[in-house]
């Protein structure tokens, strides 16, 4: 299994066993409000879950469980995935709310790069956000993401952002040695 810890957080496989965990979070009309899929009820949580399992099965990346290392509890998903039914690479993070605003996104976010970059030698990753969502922007921002206009996402206003490779190692050597 690939698990990756940070200075907060443990990042690892999800388990069947998570599943009621998940369910707190997917079900919560804050937490999935700028989300495609909006809030999500016990069997939609489920086959998600089982998505995600598959989805690592598969491609040999995907969704982490997001734990919180001081209570050893999830308290979300984050990492890499396909965007929609496209060949480009996601980096994606929901945080149960009590989570949001301690910079944890961005420690899921930077782990999910490094990963994907350094792991898997991917060329380019994306991320994908409600254009009322700035908090995720900030996040892509300060990941060293660049802002490409004029995207159209499923019918949904959606900003787009992008880093190749090369700009994320790039960017890495400013960034301070615990990303």
């Amino acid at each position: 299994m690939q698990e990756i810890e940070t200075a907060r957080l443990y990042l690892r496989q999800f388990t069947p066993n998570d599943l009621e965990d998940l369910y707190r979070i997917y079900s919560d009309s804050e937490v999935m409000k700028y989300l495609n899929e909006g809030v999500r009820n016990r069997e939609e949580t489920a086959a998600d879950l089982f998505q995600i399992i598959a989805d690592w099965e598969k491609h040999a990346f995907g969704l982490w469980a997001v734990v919180n290392k001081k209570n050893n509890q999830l308290i979300g998903d984050g990492g890499l995935r396909f965007l929609g039914k496209t060949p480009e690479v996601e980096v994606g993070y929901v945080l149960a709310k009590a989570y949001w605003g301690k910079g944890l996104a961005s420690e899921v976010a930077a782990a999910s790069l490094k990963y994907g970059f350094e792991v898997l030698k991917l060329e380019k990753i994306v991320a994908v956000a409600d254009t009322e969502n700035r908090s995720s922007w900030r996040v892509m921002e300060k990941m060293g993401m660049k802002y490409q206009p004029n995207f159209d996402y499923r019918y949904r206003d959606r900003v787009y952002y992008w880093i190749s490779r090369l700009s994320y190692f790039t960017w890495k050597e400013t960034q301070p040695k615990c990303l």
